[in-house]
């Protein structure tokens, strides 16, 4: 049988068009990746089985307005674009694409650890102008202490990368067990024990009730003076007015972003204007090995919900919705 499937952006990985094409499913895509009306249009006019969702917002109202829809399925791991209340509420569960990306964002989150801690883009833009300016105030990461806010798998591959590199590693994730920990990695109790020892603080884990503006005035206060700040998680972790007051003050020495509370990032936002910032437009899981592993992610997942097919409990983020015919993979 044939689905028709809704991806909320112009394009897929062709290794996803592929799986989708295999079983003869119709794709839409929407023009702009930012188009939230166009979504919302297609979702009230045509009979969409399924959405794959990117980063525009998919609305309760859309969902909503299309009764045909089964199963939504996140390209990547956070939800905060998609209205999960109410897919709940018509019983239509959201899975996730957890582990695909791991390599990608985890490589990109030591280049903006890295690029923040030695200035790359304060030197390559004095170079560009035609100065040769050798301040030599870096900082080498080698014995300093890297913190971590969430301990899944992409903590856990940037605390191997950074061990490597000589970094003492400490996390805190409320499910981490010591037991379960790297050998090189100590979990700590509370995440201002964490904050209080951080030389550098990478942040890993999802926006929730609990850890929306985590990362706020108070919590930058207690980072030693002079420490980095990293984030590929989610923008919506961090005040970003008291980040930017923070690296103006000189209470941190640097941060390196790949995403923020809103975005695209505009131009005259605050941290634009800032040179002891890198930042890059949330591509952390944007190289073609870790779109693939997505789209296909995405794709399979999909198409097995829709099929009736076993699906993985531990990727729906609001498993009630799961319907109780449905097989299931605890």
């Amino acid at each position: 049988m044939s689905h028709r499937i809704l991806v909320t952006a112009p394009r897929l990985a062709q290794a996803g068009q592929r799986v989708l094409a295999a079983a003869q499913c119709e794709v839409v895509y929407i023009d702009d990746a930012q188009d939230a009306a166009q979504v919302a249009r297609i979702l009230a006019t045509q009979p969409i089985d399924a959405v794959i969702s990117r980063t525009v917002e998919l609305s309760g109202a859309a969902i909503a307005s299309c009764p045909s829809l089964r199963v939504i399925c996140k390209h990547g791991v956070g939800v905060t674009n998609i209205d999960v209340e109410a897919a709940t509420r018509h019983g239509i569960p959201v899975f996730t694409t957890p582990g695909t990306n791991t390599h990608s964002v985890a490589e990109l989150t030591l280049a903006l650890m890295l690029g923040a801690a030695r200035k790359v883009n304060f030197y390559d833009s004095e170079l560009r102008a035609g100065r040769w300016t050798r301040t030599g105030d870096g900082r080498q990461l080698h014995g300093r202490t890297l913190g971590l806010v969430g301990y899944g798998q992409i903590g856990r591959r940037v605390a191997a990368i950074a061990h490597a590199l000589g970094m003492t590693v400490r996390a805190f994730d409320p499910v981490a067990t010591q037991a379960a920990a790297q050998p090189f990695v100590t979990l700590e109790r509370s995440i201002d024990a964490l904050l209080a020892q951080a030389d550098v603080l990478s942040l890993h884990c999802p926006v929730n009730a609990h850890t929306r503006n985590l990362l706020d005035a108070q919590a930058i206060a207690r980072l030693p003076d002079g420490a980095i700040v990293v984030n590929t998680a989610r923008g919506e972790l961090i005040d970003e007015a008291a980040l930017v007051a923070a690296l103006q003050s000189g209470k941190l020495a640097a941060a390196g972003l790949d995403t923020f509370c809103h975005e695209p990032l505009g131009a005259d936002d605050p941290l634009a204007a800032l040179p002891n910032v890198v930042l890059t437009p949330h591509v952390g899981g944007s190289t073609p090995d870790a779109l693939d592993a997505v789209a296909v992610s995405a794709a399979e997942t999909c198409l097995r919900y829709l099929r009736g097919e076993a699906v993985d409990a531990a990727s729906c983020v609001n498993p009630g919705a799961l319907h109780s015919e449905k097989k299931v993979i605890a």
